[in-house]
């Protein structure tokens, strides 16, 4: 009997050690990503919005990503917003928009074993933990010039610029460098809000343009962009839309197209290379060669033999035939830079 005891407390240690050998693995540890907006808020419609819902579509396609952002109100919330990423061990902080600039080489500098990205900046290109995520937003914004030259009925167009700076710039010069070679002689009415989140003077500067003849309005704004498509939606009159495809976003069937800038995929693509040890510095350039830039994919209201020109443009630009310009020496009818 009391061999038989033995075997059977013996059996149940056995068991027992199994059992616990079976509960000890650990979970597997988060990739932490990180996204601070600029003052135009994650609800922009725009490119702060794109990038966070890039990284949602990223958690929920990977449950080893957990992804968090934080607005900034105020330029002064950069730098807070940032810092508290750092002191809560996120893997990546990804810093949306040039607005932020300073205060990402600023935290970078302090931390260097922190990585960061930021979008459509280079200046912190030099820095070995800062990725920066830039667009050809000037191939995007002529292929949208092309469509507003073409139907255009009063050969007068305008645009809005959300700020000026060497990055924003190039939504300006490409897009009127397309209305010029679709539309020779044509106006193009330009204004810079000076402001990425105000909505209602987006709205009254666009339509200011329309009584002045503005058949077609492109904006590059952000928050302030809102207004201006609100505007052409109320004017009736076409609007173009930006960084997302904003006819669907806004529901406004008066948007005719909109230059895409996959800020989304961009996240996403330097967040995989965090988790998979092959992130990298210095600038990562997305155009309309890999799919960083395009027309949006809302294409109902482009005449036929329209979107066969913007097609052939687009292969011309892609195959090195053609190349948009991107500064202001190029297009000197560009007056905001």
């Amino acid at each position: 009997m009391k061999k038989i005891l033995a075997l059977v407390l013996a059996l149940c240690m056995i068991f027992a050690l199994a059992a616990c050998g079976q509960k000890a693995a650990p979970a597997a540890a988060k990739t932490k990503i990180g996204m601070v907006t600029d003052v135009g808020g994650v609800n922009d419609k725009s490119f702060n919005q794109t990038s966070w819902e890039g990284l949602q579509a990223l958690a929920a396609e990977d449950s080893s990503f957990e992804v968090k952002y934080l607005e900034s109100k105020t330029d002064a919330d950069y730098q807070t917003n940032i810092n508290t990423f750092i002191d809560e061990g996120y893997d990546l902080v990804i810093c949306v928009g040039y607005m932020l600039a300073d205060a990402t080489r600023q935290a970078a500098e302090a931390n260097p074993d922190q990585k960061f990205a930021i979008i459509d900046d280079s200046s912190c290109a030099d820095l070995p933990n800062v990725a920066c995520l830039m667009f050809a937003q000037e191939q995007a914004s002529y292929l949208v010039g092309l469509v507003a030259g073409a139907v255009t009925q009063s050969k007068t167009v305008g645009y809005v610029q959300g700020m000026v700076s060497d990055s924003m710039n190039l939504f300006g010069i490409g897009f009127i460098t397309g209305v010029l070679e679709q539309c020779p002689g044509a106006t193009v009415l330009q204004y810079n809000a000076n402001n990425f989140g105000d909505i209602a003077g987006g709205n009254t500067a666009a339509k200011d343009m329309i009584t002045k003849g503005a058949d077609v309005i492109y904006q590059a704004a952000g928050g302030t962009g809102i207004g201006v498509m609100n505007a052409c939606d109320e004017e009736g009159i076409w609007g173009i839309g930006v960084d997302t495809d904003q006819a669907v976003v806004l529901g406004n069937d008066h948007i005719i197209t909109s230059a895409m800038k996959r800020v989304d995929i961009a996240s996403q693509d330097i967040s995989k290379a965090v988790k998979a040890g092959t992130y990298t510095a210095g600038v990562h350039m997305y155009d309309l060669s890999n799919g960083g830039v395009d027309l949006a994919p809302t294409k109902t209201h482009i005449p036929e033999d329209v979107l066969k020109l913007v097609e052939a443009a687009k292969a011309d630009i892609i195959a090195g035939k053609k190349t948009v310009p991107t500064t202001t020496a190029e297009c000197p009818t560009f007056t905001l830079g």
